[in-house]
């Protein structure tokens, strides 16, 4: 039987020129969007994996915040990292036309637009992290320097 080959999104194609080594892994998906689901379905402790949360804040405007699916964001410190005094959750109507992806399958990588983007330190336990491919069903695992340098993230503590 043909392996198949995931289409290329916006985020393997950024990695790919980058020359960052990553490796991509599906899964089944179903209504289950959490980061706990697909660790759960890649084998993966919680920890490791980790979702992409785009946040909004009135100073900073947009920025995106990469925590581990086994916390919740702690919405003070992400503000605080980010350079502004309080944030919110993007309303999730906004999420496709400003970042190109959906929920459940928004990668920290290759949105339409760059965005300032925040990596939980928690990240730098492990030796590799996985992170949403850029579509529901696909994961990429990469070091969490790789990402740092793809995202141009700034590390700091995210959770709560």
């Amino acid at each position: 039987m043909a392996h198949h080959v995931p289409e290329k999104t916006n985020a393997v194609r950024m990695l790919e020129s980058m020359g960052v080594a990553f490796e991509l892994r599906t899964y089944e998906v179903d209504d289950d969007l959490s980061a706990a689901h697909v660790a759960a379905e890649l084998g993966f402790d919680p920890a490791r994996v980790f979702k992409t949360i785009v946040l909004t804040g009135p100073r900073v405007g947009h920025f995106v915040a990469i925590i581990p699916g086994s916390c919740e964001i702690d919405l003070k410190k992400a503000a605080r990292a980010a350079g502004d005094k309080t944030c919110d959750l993007l309303p999730l109507r906004e999420l496709e036309p400003l970042t190109g992806y959906v929920r459940g399958g928004c990668s920290p990588i290759g949105m339409k637009k760059k965005l300032p983007t925040l990596l939980d330190e928690s990240a730098f336990l492990f030796e590799s992290i996985s992170v949403s491919a850029g579509r529901r069903g696909l994961q990429m695992i990469l070091a969490p320097d790789d990402l740092v340098r793809a995202s141009d993230a700034v590390v700091a503590d995210l959770t709560r």
